[in-house]
């Protein structure tokens, strides 16, 4: 066991019986949804992870330890402190060393994860290419974290306040292989269709778990994305989340809105624009993302990486 590590009694006792076990971050909870909406979300989409057949391992940075698996004390501490920190690669040596309150991105998620021996790891979207990064050069650390780390990534696709297109082109350029489940287009967090293709379609957790095996074997190191699209009625008009996010997208840069700022600006300001419709949409896909991320975990552990 890693020194910095302490499993919950739940995601212990799973590692011991050889269960599936799934990852989950913590950002959603601290900087993604409002409370309490946060809190009970994180609590929802636990269960759907075990009722999946396998044990849910929330993941944040608590007493200088990175807690793999969370209380319901602890889920209620990160979902209604504004104290949290956003943590990300560069950030976990910072927190874990002075001891801060942090909630773990989806780079710093697949960090911890690797480090806890979990393979997969259900979030909401990755992170990616902002627009306009040819001149900001801001670019999630999520991407390169795709490029170096052993952990398959089950998310809704990119949030449309990226630029979908550059972030493909990142990813295929750094080796990561993009996976749509169900449909051939690769989706856009809260609209099924971005526009664009993923690398491959592969519609079954027993196809999904063989080629993550099989690029592993390989000696392939990176994650995988695996793009599951929002339920088509929870999803979106992409016309209207489109206009919708550009007119965010000035406010954040009329606002002088930088950085990890961004993102928790965008979707607060979506959300209100969408009068509440957003939220739903994101807590629907992330829901949904958790039964595939159980499905792959299960699958992946009745077929070992050899």
């Amino acid at each position: 066991m890693h020194q910095f590590l302490l499993l919950s009694p739940e995601v212990a006792n799973a590692r011991a019986s050889g269960k599936p076990i799934v990852a989950l971050e913590s950002t959603i909870i601290s900087h993604g949804m409002p409370y309490p909406q946060n809190v009970q979300t994180a609590r929802e989409v636990e269960q759907i992870i075990r009722d999946g057949g396998a044990v849910p391992a929330t993941i944040a940075v608590i007493g200088g330890k990175i807690c793999i698996g969370l209380t319901p004390e602890q889920l209620e501490l990160l979902g209604n402190s504004p104290e949290a920190l956003k943590v990300s690669r560069r950030d976990l040596a910072y927190v874990l060393s002075q001891n801060k309150l942090g909630a773990t991105t989806v780079a710093a998620t697949m960090i911890c994860a690797q480090l806890a021996g979990i393979s997969v790891f259900v979030t909401g979207g990755i992170g990616g290419v902002h627009r306009g990064a040819e001149t900001s050069f801001d670019i999630s650390a999520d991407l390169q974290e795709l490029a170096q780390t052993n952990v398959a990534v089950v998310c809704a696709g990119v949030k449309s306040i990226l630029d979908i297109g550059l972030t493909l082109e990142y990813l295929e350029t750094q080796g990561v292989p993009v996976v749509s489940v169900g449909q051939e287009g690769f989706p856009a967090f809260f609209t099924r269709e971005s526009g664009y293709h993923a690398d491959f379609r592969l519609d079954t957790p027993a196809e999904q778990a063989s080629f993550i095996r099989t690029k592993w074997a390989l000696g392939l190191n990176g994650g995988v994305v695996v793009a599951a699209p929002v339920p088509e009625s929870d999803a979106m008009p992409k016309e209207e989340i489109d206009g919708i996010t550009l007119q965010a997208l000035q406010e954040a840069e009329e606002n002088g809105v930088t950085g990890k700022k961004v993102t928790p600006f965008l979707l607060a300001r979506i959300k209100t624009l969408t009068a509440g419709r957003s939220l739903a949409t994101n807590i629907a896909l992330v829901k949904n993302n958790a039964r595939v991320g159980a499905a792959l975990a299960r699958a992946l552990l009745e077929h070992p990486i050899t």
